[in-house]
């Protein structure tokens, strides 16, 4: 139970730190729809954006590694060591993944990823591993942001992290159409237009963050160790190397339906407008930790994660507006005139990602203030098992392959708020 007044559940307690990492969430996911759209515009068009894509995915698969390390933070790192051993355990993990994801670009695992798994031609191929190559700088950009993001979080400044995140976005925002209008297109301008707005992002967030880890006091008789941090981390990054292989499945799957490469365009154009949402219901995981349960039984938080969840739903309407619709997929994300209607099919059927990412991230938020990771990972194995079923079940009934992503990926998560909550009740027993 909560002592201090100020740390107690009320909605708009809640609401002033949740929001800033709603909008946090929605422009960090918003940059890549924006950055397609300078990939899109290039020599080989929407096989370029394909490509581009499957190479993202792979390169966020290897940096699932860390995906645990924020929440990591802000459960053990709330004093002056904990919070030192959690530096030190972020940038090991970094250097880790930056040696996992150079093997990964180098032969033979290139062309057994790319080629051979994914299914993509030589000169695809190439422009996906070479996406992931030189995505580096980005990748451990991400990492280290982890640890000024995490003393802002348990600052209860989520404000500050989203002023840094807002700068991103709007740095990226502006390349998109200064990139197009000067000529500068391609996958490989694509990773240069995500990468300085990460580094930016990176300053802020360490300037804004300085007071807060200055004042952190070694007030705990007992701190975490490295080792507890690294044995309360390793079952979510488990976890998030599992969720990660999602979208990683998504496409080997669209790969062996009919007409793949236009199939993935229109996938990766709708979870790239229904995923910042997505991301941002997510984030219920920090407010339940900063605002747990008060006692057994106690539902007001996930009363608040359902509304919280359904709201943000209900912004995906806009892209029923005929006239919106037809801006976005047909003159930003240069998607032909026939897939418009599919596309615009597919992003309905995500009105539901949001509350379903709400849930979950509630659930999670529990779990991880209870300490037990290991629902988590039990619901991450979920996640993807349902996936792979959903996807195979979809493959063998000949399911058109711009609805195999997102059925699957609705169903698998149902699935994952489903065990996380049975795993949440077998540790209160």
């Amino acid at each position: 139970m909560q002592t201090n007044q100020a740390d107690t559940f009320t909605p708009w307690r809640a609401t002033k730190f949740y929001f800033p990492q709603v909008l946090q969430a929605f422009s960090q996911s918003f940059t890549y729809p924006l950055v397609g759209s300078i990939v899109v515009h290039g020599v080989n068009g929407v096989s370029d954006y394909t490509a581009f894509a499957q190479g993202l995915i792979v390169m966020f698969m290897v940096g699932a590694l860390g995906c645990g390390l924020v929440t990591t933070g802000m459960v053990h790192g709330r004093d002056k060591e904990g919070f030192r051993q959690f530096r030190r355990l972020n940038f090991r993990i970094a250097l880790m993944m930056l040696v996992l994801q150079l093997l990964v670009c180098a032969p033979p695992l290139d062309v057994l990823v790319f080629q051979k798994i994914l299914g993509l031609q030589p000169d695809l191929a190439r422009v996906a591993r070479n996406t992931m190559l030189y995505g580096q700088v980005m990748q451990f950009t991400f990492f280290m942001r982890n640890v000024p993001f995490v003393a802002l979080f348990n600052a209860k400044n989520s404000a500050a992290a989203n002023v840094a995140t807002l700068c991103r976005i709007a740095l990226t925002a502006a390349f998109s159409p200064l990139f197009r209008r000067i000529g500068w297109v391609g996958p490989g301008w694509g990773v240069v237009a995500m990468t300085i707005p990460v580094l930016l992002e990176m300053a802020l967030g360490y300037w804004m963050a300085r007071p807060y880890i200055r004042a952190l006091q070694n007030d705990n008789p007992e701190p975490s160790s490295l080792m507890t941090q690294l044995a309360f981390t390793l079952p979510l990054s488990i976890g998030g190397i599992l969720l990660a292989m999602a979208p990683f499945m998504v496409g080997v799957f669209i790969g062996h339906a009919d007409e793949p490469v236009r199939m993935f365009a229109i996938h990766a154009v709708s979870i790239g407008l229904a995923n910042p949402l997505g991301f941002a219901a997510l984030r219920m995981q920090s407010v339940v930790i900063a605002y747990p349960p008060r006692f057994k039984g106690d539902r007001a938080m996930l009363k608040y994660a359902l509304i919280a969840g359904a709201a943000l739903a209900a912004c995906l309407l806009v892209c029923q507006v005929p006239a919106v619709c037809r801006w976005y997929f047909s003159g930003v994300q240069n998607l032909p005139d026939a897939d418009i209607p599919l596309v615009r099919r597919v992003v309905a059927l995500y009105l539901l990602l949001p509350l379903l990412q709400s849930m979950r991230g509630y659930f999670e938020g529990v779990a991880a203030w209870l300490r037990c990771p290991n629902a988590i990972l039990a619901g991450q194995a979920t996640n993807l098992g349902a996936l792979v079923l959903m996807l195979e079940l979809a493959l063998r009934l000949h399911v058109p392959g711009y609805l195999m992503g997102v059925s699957a990926i609705l169903f698998a998560i149902f699935m994952t708020c489903l065990v996380i909550r049975l795993g949440i009740a077998c540790r209160h027993t």
